[in-house]
């Protein structure tokens, strides 16, 4: 069985650019619902296909499949409106992988910082770039930034 098990903060500075590696990613969702959702992505020239389940706190079940760039530029036509862009920048601090996402289009402004961990309770140290913690708020989710796209939020962070 495949779990993720994932935290994600609010970013409140810049640090996170230092030492990282940038990627475009769009994304799309065939199904969002708060008991699934059916992703598919494209990450510079490269595509998955990904399954999730439902937030039981920071873990879910997650299956992703990579997928045929072609297929990918495809299925992205038949998902949900607006479509999810943004840039994604990929680093290690004190030994843990972190992501970090400045989204564009209808969620421009938003930047999002995740870490994924082998369990719910393993320690880590957050950079100082790293603000409030959102992981239990789903209006973070990027499955209802469809939605509710955060250009539309009247009370933003």
């Amino acid at each position: 069985m495949a779990l993720e098990i994932e935290r994600k903060f609010l970013v409140v500075g810049d640090g996170y650019r230092k030492n990282s590696i940038k990627s475009y990613y769009v994304q799309g969702y065939l199904s969002s619902n708060e008991n699934r959702v059916v992703r598919v992505r494209i990450m510079d020239n490269t595509a998955t296909l990904t399954i999730k389940g439902k937030n039981m706190g920071a873990t879910r079940l997650e299956f992703e499949y990579p997928i045929p760039l072609s297929d990918a530029e495809k299925i992205i036509s038949l998902c949900e409106k607006p479509l999810i862009e943004k840039y994604r920048y990929t680093l290690t601090v004190e030994g843990c992988t972190w992501v970090v996402d400045e989204f564009l289009g209808e969620n421009e402004g938003l930047i999002i910082a995740e870490i994924e961990l082998k369990d719910e309770n393993q320690t880590f140290n957050k950079p100082d770039w790293i603000g409030k913690e959102v992981t239990s708020d789903p209006r973070y989710y990027n499955s209802n930034l469809i939605s509710s796209p955060y250009k539309t939020w009247t009370h933003k962070p």
